[in-house]
């Protein structure tokens, strides 16, 4: 299937589209696992990937894991709102997953890299992006370390990832600290929540992305570049 959603029956409410971006490590998968677990009107958009599948990952629910030739072919019908390539594979958004449950009255959240979220704003400018901000790059090579599924050279690619997307946070709608997990998962749902209900205002106040950044720019989670790249959107 190619191009946008279609619009939602005459009437009814058309469901919210949220993204969540973060470097790797930070936890933005349990977080959105976390989420929607925890909020029956939110739907999980699973994504499209090239990566081989983990052990403990299963096709369909963690990610659709295609070749890179079907990928390839879906890039051109357009059937991906976004694609990127992270770490040396391609990941992707279908309109697909989200035309169902956006359609029903569903809200459909998205774990994306910071290029897809990039994508998003361009394509679907109305969706709701979130930033997880990492305490540390410290407590974030802690986090890749302890996973346990990355070499070296794969950890010290996704810090050198991480060091330029971070300055990404200043083109989101929020910006939420991820020092404590349950902390995290709490205020994303709270935007989620104030959000569908029209009273975003103080939280987007509350998680401002340019005052996370002043806070990120005078620690090490800031990146060695520290110039003001302009928002887009």
């Amino acid at each position: 299937m190619s191009g946008s959603p279609s619009g939602s029956p005459s009437g009814s409410r058309r469901g919210l589209t949220f993204v969540v971006a973060a470097p790797s490590g930070t936890g933005k998968t349990t977080v959105c696992r976390r989420v929607v677990d925890a909020d029956d009107g939110i739907a999980f958009s699973v994504s499209h990937t090239t990566r081989p599948r983990r052990p403990a990952e299963r096709d369909g629910v963690d990610y659709h894991f295609v070749t890179k030739d079907a990928f390839g072919r879906m890039v051109e019908e357009d059937a991906f709102l976004e694609h990127a390539e992270y770490n040396s594979n391609q990941y992707g958004t279908s309109w697909r997953s989200l035309e169902a449950p956006l359609a029903e009255g569903r809200d459909v959240l998205l774990e994306i890299e910071v290029q897809g979220a990039r994508q998003v704003r361009q394509r679907l400018p109305e969706a709701r992006l979130v930033f997880l901000v990492p305490p540390s790059m410290k407590t974030l090579e802690d986090r890749l370390r302890g996973r346990g599924t990355d070499s070296d050279a794969q950890i010290a690619r996704r810090l050198a990832v991480a060091e330029r997307e971070i300055p990404a946070v200043r083109e989101f709608d929020y910006a939420v600290p991820n020092d404590e997990l349950d902390r995290c998962i709490a205020d994303v749902l709270e935007i989620v929540r104030a959000e569908r209900a029209g009273e975003a205002a103080p939280l987007r106040r509350r998680f401002d992305p340019a005052a996370a950044w002043d806070r990120l720019a005078s620690t090490d989670a800031g990146p060695a570049d520290r110039g003001n790249r302009p928002p887009i959107g």
